[in-house]
């Protein structure tokens, strides 16, 4: 039942990819050359919505869907990590037009060469996953 659960979320938030333009190359373009405010106002109110809803989970104790509580754990905070984790995943994100959301948005409306990048993510998380007691954290 889950899985259907979050297949049903995950179409939901494809097509809100895809009908609000934020898994359009060009508008990810324009954002990094700062031609267009389209790109920053999503991802600022989705930040902003993120936060309050966060703070109204804290607050009133609200648990998943399946009654579960919902745990925040800290972070260990560093910016140092923040900023490198950040750089690279903009560079990433600028040299693929796209960021981990719209990429199987985009093969869901049959755009095929994004399967490059896709694979080309799978297998930098494996080497991450080979690599990460060797990295700074």
């Amino acid at each position: 039942m889950r899985t259907i659960i979050y297949l049903f979320i995950g179409i939901i938030f494809g097509i809100t990819m895809f009908k609000s333009e934020a898994a359009s190359w060009f508008r990810i373009y324009e954002m990094f050359r700062f031609e267009s405010f389209h790109m920053y106002g999503i991802i600022g109110s989705s930040v902003f919505l993120g936060v309050v809803l966060i703070q109204l989970i804290k607050r009133f104790q609200i648990k998943s869907f399946f009654g579960e509580k919902i745990n925040f754990v800290p972070k260990q905070k560093s910016f140092q990590r923040y900023l490198f984790g950040g750089i690279i995943f903009g560079l990433g994100w600028a040299l693929a037009g796209a960021c981990p959301g719209p990429m199987f948005t985009l093969v869901g409306v049959g755009y095929v060469p994004i399967l490059v990048v896709i694979a080309a993510s799978v297998v930098g998380t494996f080497l991450y996953g080979v690599l990460k007691d060797r990295l700074p954290h």
